[in-house]
């Protein structure tokens, strides 16, 4: 096919999908509006690159094993590139917890279940400068786009190219023409309000997470190894009222994160510091080994991000498109609560159907009907178990503010008794080999969410499980940790010295 297709947005989104489609042997031009990653190594894109366009650029990253497989299925060569930058293959073995490290035994398939372990700055970067030796993908920066040009066609509007803001018209004139656009520019897209002008509104779910996260980086002192992912205190969990976890990354970098609900003013204020975010981790056993001052130093102060939100927009209505020649990709067209990790996976993953949808017909109709039936059977059971994780945790978030237990905030025997199976299978899966590879590959989403769940033996294991009791899986999935009292009682003390 001779079609001009135009990608606006070069982040891990935009750029997977010019790759994937360039490798079909179509001609891609991807629009951004940001500079190019600077010159030299990881840390100089990390601290030097202004990424404006990617609010969650410096944020700590899951690379999930259904990205990672893609990459290696596809372009063996740039994975090659990421671990020559430092990122880091771990595999389903070293992510047992060490209850299981005894009891593993390979089975076929779990050669597909691995992470990469780097900061996204690393994996845009090295990205980028592999598209850029693609002989059919150009890409052209600073070019700020101030709407679309559309043709009215029977019931709906045909996308025939951009607008060009008037500061960038002498490098790249008026217009650029194109026979599809697609809108790859994450989160803050701007395509809903241009196509809105053009009458084009797509229905859309959007629900709030309620929370905020705040992240600070580390790197760890000279000499000094990291502290084993598998220790008794694991240093990603959930205490109700707070939500934490540590990312490594390449060469010594990490990050931790804190998530809190929004009622949580006394924290989310406390956080904001780099004393107070410090104080936070050290308090909490699983976080305390690698934020210690002899184990690690801070290389940012805290930085958060809020607006955390589940969303869908449906630009297809009762099988009929909106609007022609135009498509969304990634958190353009949908996201999920990035406390996951599963956004760069899903993008990746939409970023092939959609080069799968237009390689196999050229009649824009029959294009969009099929992109928005593949993103619904690939992507809503995912969007909806991410969806139904947000108001589980809202729950719980609230129930411990105000002063109750989750089980005895919960109505009716169905929650009660749905409360008791997820203590059941956490425990399980920290103990049980066969449950925790079920549930791995649910995290690394290699199957839809829950798909283990259907297995008998599984299922067996989990009610076998139940019969232990509540009190005694429920230490088994909580961590160590303090109080909600506690740790307001320590921030306060810390406030008044």
């Amino acid at each position: 096919m001779a079609e001009n297709i135009v990608v606006v947005g070069s982040g891990i989104s935009g750029m997977c999908t010019a790759l994937s489609l360039a490798k079909r042997g179509l001609e891609i031009t991807v629009l951004e509006r940001d500079d190019p990653p600077p010159e030299g190594d990881a840390d100089e894109a990390f601290f030097n690159w202004p990424r404006r366009g990617a609010s969650q650029f410096r944020h700590p990253h899951a690379f999930l094993g259904l990205m990672c497989n893609l990459l290696q299925d596809n372009y063996p060569d740039l994975l090659e590139d990421f671990y020559e930058a430092g990122a880091r293959r771990v595999p389903f073995p070293d992510m047992l917890p060490r209850e299981l490290e005894d009891k593993y035994v390979p089975e076929p398939g779990d050669e597909r279940l691995w992470v990469l372990m780097c900061r996204r700055a690393t994996i845009e970067t090295v990205l980028r400068r592999y598209v850029e030796k693609m002989p059919n993908i150009r890409i052209l920066n600073h070019v700020h786009i101030d709407g679309v040009i559309a043709d009215q066609e029977a019931d709906r509007p045909t996308i025939r190219g951009l607008k060009v803001r008037r500061d960038c018209i002498e490098a790249h004139g008026a217009e650029i023409a194109a026979d599809v656009v697609i809108d790859a520019s994450g989160r803050t897209t701007r395509f809903p309000r241009w196509l809105a002008e053009l009458g084009v509104k797509p229905e859309e779910e959007n629900d709030d997470a309620e929370i905020v996260y705040y992240t600070r980086h580390y790197k760890l002192n000279e000499g000094v190894e990291e502290p084993p992912r598998n220790a008794k205190d694991r240093p990603a969990g959930d205490l109700g009222y707070i939500k934490y976890g540590v990312f490594p990354a390449e060469n010594g970098n990490f990050a931790v994160i804190v998530c809190l609900h929004n009622c949580e003013v006394e924290l989310r204020e406390a956080i904001k510091s780099g004393e107070g975010f410090d104080r936070v981790c050290r308090s909490i056993p699983g976080l305390q080994p690698w934020v210690d001052e002899r184990q690690s130093h801070a290389v940012t102060h805290p930085f958060g991000i809020g607006d955390i939100r589940a969303v869908w927009r449906h630009y297809v209505k009762d099988g009929e498109p909106l609007v022609c020649n135009f498509f969304a990709v990634g958190d353009a067209a949908l996201r999920t609560n990035p406390l996951y990790g599963r956004g760069c996976s899903t993008s990746i993953l939409h970023a092939h159907m959609l080069a799968e949808v237009l390689c196999a017909s050229t009649d824009p109709i029959e294009r969009a009907r099929d992109f928005d039936t593949r993103t619904e059977e690939a992507l809503r059971p995912i969007f909806d178990t991410s969806r139904s994780e947000d108001r589980s945790g809202i729950r719980r978030a609230l129930a411990i503010h105000e002063g109750q237990l989750l089980e005895s905030a919960q109505k009716g025997w169905k929650n009660r008794f749905g409360v008791a199976f997820g203590d059941a299978l956490a425990a399980a899966a920290r103990y049980n080999l066969h449950v925790n590879r079920g549930m791995m590959r649910t995290v690394n989403l290699l199957e839809k969410p829950g798909e283990f769940l259907n297995d008998w033996r599984t299922n067996g294991i989990i009610f076998a499980y139940m019969l232990r009791g509540r009190s005694r899986n429920a230490a088994a999935r909580m961590p160590r940790g303090p109080t909600r009292d506690e740790m307001l009682g320590l921030i306060d003390a810390s406030s008044q010295v």
